[in-house]
């Protein structure tokens, strides 16, 4: 039995996927081609039901291309957290009518917790821990759930801590073992910029204006030049991530808040 047989048995048998399914994935595809990879993945359905999850920012439209080369019905999953640039709202959907994308879902907070716990949607500016917990991590969770595998966009340059993410991973915010693919994770700003070149994809209109990575609008800042491409989000804070890539954090107010801040909750 081939490595990637016992990859798809597993799909059916439960758990989805274990860490030794993701060590033969990455051994299995290595040195393969993104486009391979994406083709033998989707066309030979080794990963189960899939997702995309986009922010369609800076660079979305790469793996969104791609992905649509070989199946735009695979569902795309948009994070709409009510914070968003209008900017990327516009490139969203110019790039799902460009790229022909069938199955987009915006995934928006749940509206009675909202209403509880961010009721002056300020909680970014004293909590984004708790701000993405609300509008992010846990409306992905629950999307995610009709799902075995999703594909992101996450990119070894972007940041120190991404720069030993394998193409293939366990989701750590899943106890089933959903399969998250990086299929860009190697992927040079160089190479990134060439496969926009080539393919006459739209850019976002905020790169332009110094934003190399794109997130809600009050918590993402212009960058200069030579700075980490993702040093313009949640400035700062000692905050990386947003959490859907990470274990997220207590849904409690975060212990700095600015003196004489009164939270609402």
């Amino acid at each position: 039995m081939t490595d990637a047989t016992r990859i798809r048995d597993r799909i059916d048998t439960g758990p989805r996927f274990s860490e030794a399914d993701a060590v033969r994935l990455n051994r299995l595809f290595r040195g393969a081609d993104t486009t391979e990879m994406l083709e033998t993945m989707l066309k030979e359905r080794m990963a189960g039901d899939v997702a995309i999850v986009s922010s369609f920012g800076a660079e979305s439209a790469v793996l969104l291309h791609l992905v649509s080369q070989v199946d735009p019905t695979v569902p795309v999953l948009f994070l709409e957290t009510g914070k968003h640039f209008p900017e990327t709202l516009a490139y969203r959907d110019q790039l799902v009518d460009r790229l022909g994308l069938k199955d987009l879902r915006n995934l928006t907070p749940d509206a009675e917790e909202l209403a509880k716990k961010d009721e002056s949607g300020l909680r970014w500016s004293y909590d984004p821990d708790g701000c993405c917990e609300i509008r992010k991590v846990k409306p992905l969770a629950k999307a995610l759930l009709g799902f075995d595998a999703s594909i992101t966009g996450r990119k070894a340059f972007q940041a120190s801590t991404r720069s030993s993410l394998p193409r293939f991973e366990i989701d750590t915010t899943d106890e089933q073992g959903r399969l998250k693919i990086n299929p860009l994770i190697d992927w040079s700003p160089e190479r990134i910029a060439a496969y926009i070149a080539e393919h006459d994809l739209p850019p976002h209109p905020l790169v332009a204006e110094g934003y190399p990575s794109i997130g809600c609008s009050p918590c993402t800042s212009k960058v200069a030049p030579g700075e980490d491409p993702r040093s313009g989000r949640w400035k700062g804070w000692d905050k990386t991530e947003c959490g859907i890539h990470v274990p997220g954090q207590d849904d409690g107010p975060s212990s700095e808040l600015p003196p004489g801040f009164d939270p609402v909750f």
